[in-house]
């Protein structure tokens, strides 16, 4: 037993995920009756991720804050520009897309009784009060806002404190750090849990008839995934980005698929940036704040269901408005995290820019959920994956820079 637990931990995270996978696929095709406890393991999975996301976020980002020393630069700036224009981007190519490959839909009434946000003022006015939410509210709530709020501010305060205290923060932060490993080791159990619910509840039948939505959707992530972002690396890195890119969406996509949170992939993204080597004052930060405002797969959402809307409805566009739409789009992302149904309720919204009702509106929203479970998985993988590429490219930038002088 002691020889197969060794062998099994000499293998890496990823391959012990792949298994896991194939097991939770197996037993869902052939045994899913009997296989049901399973499910368990995905469930406790996901709980113990986001239990743990946001208590590791806000001691990291106190202690990287108080123990931040003058002159070291945390690339931040840089990080955030990168994070608007890869959402915007993303928000444009997929308005490009819809136009190239127009796609009409059976409207679906699934979603009528949700509300939708008034307009782009309710989703930043919502953005906004998360900033001063209560700060145990906050970490209850998982609300990363103002989570990060609360933290900047506090280490702020603290800069001038004694060494004990930043010690004893900084072993707080250690302590949960470890913690996250623990439970990131559990990784292949839970996700063979979450496959194996994934397949047995929803089914791929229900996919059908929306198969040429799917490719659109699809074709836009997988094309901001596999050269829109390689092209923003390179630019700023003027280096080879794929095994960047690629390293990425393999050890942080593919958890974020299966969990279908960005929140609770956090974690795994702060073990891949440590493994990457990067500065831990900037990932602290950099990466719970992409969590919830670096959001292209969520632009990419909004731009195409909202365009499916106006082909069905045969509305004539100009350019301007479809460019308008590009902007409107990355706005919304960047708020999705602070509206309840995430980036599927901002879709309202986008369509009033074409005078859409909304009864229509969220007939579209009902066509998002019948398609969720696919598009909101390959979203959260496009998301979070990009949190950690941009932070790796910012870091990359700088050291080239450096090199030059």
């Amino acid at each position: 037993m002691k020889n197969l637990v060794r062998k099994w931990n000499e293998i890496s995270l990823v391959k012990q995920i792949i298994i896991g996978m194939a097991i939770g696929i197996l037993l869902a095709l052939t045994i899913p009756e009997a296989a049901q406890p399973i499910v368990l393991f995905g469930t406790l999975f996901v709980g113990a991720l986001k239990a743990v996301a946001p208590v590791l976020v806000f001691f990291l980002v106190i202690g990287a804050i108080a123990q931040h020393k003058s002159g070291h630069k945390t690339n931040m700036k840089s990080i955030i520009v990168l994070y608007i224009f890869g959402t915007f981007l993303a928000g444009f190519i997929a308005v490009i897309v819809s136009f190239l490959f127009p796609v009409t839909i059976t409207l679906a009434t699934s979603a009528q009784e949700l509300k939708p946000p008034g307009g782009v003022s309710e989703v930043l006015q919502n953005l906004l009060l998360n900033v001063v939410d209560n700060p145990v509210s906050a970490l209850i709530n998982a609300n990363y806002i103002g989570i990060l709020a609360w933290a900047l501010a506090l280490g702020f305060a603290l800069k001038n404190a004694k060494d004990t205290t930043k010690s004893l923060i900084s072993n707080f932060s250690d302590a949960i750090s470890t913690v996250v490993k623990w439970v990131i080791k559990l990784a292949p159990l839970g996700i063979m849990g979450l496959v194996f619910e994934s397949i047995t509840v929803n089914g791929l039948e229900s996919l059908l008839g929306y198969g040429k939505l799917l490719a659109v959707l699809l074709g836009c992530m997988l094309f901001v995934a596999l050269v829109v972002n390689p092209l923003i690396v390179y630019t700023v890195t003027r280096k080879n980005p794929y095994p960047l890119v690629l390293t990425a969406l393999k050890e942080s996509g593919i958890t974020a698929f299966f969990m279908r949170s960005s929140a609770a992939n956090i974690p795994v993204n702060m073990r891949l940036c440590e493994k990457l080597g990067l500065d831990k004052d900037t990932y602290s930060v950099s990466i719970p704040l992409g969590a919830t405002i670096n959001m292209a797969g969520a632009a990419v959402t909004i731009s195409v269901l909202t365009l499916a809307a106006v082909h069905t409805l045969d509305i004539n566009v100009d350019l301007p408005t479809a460019f308008l739409l590009s902007i409107v789009s990355a706005v919304c992302a960047a708020g999705a995290s602070g509206v309840a149904g995430g980036s599927l309720l901002l879709i309202p919204l986008a369509c009033s820019l074409f005078g859409i009702p909304n009864d229509i509106a969220m007939q579209v929203v009902g066509v998002g959920f019948i398609i969720g479970v696919v598009q909101d998985s390959v979203e959260t993988a496009i998301n979070s994956s990009t949190d950690v590429i941009f932070t790796a490219a910012a870091e990359y930038r700088k050291q080239r820079l450096e090199g030059t002088m």
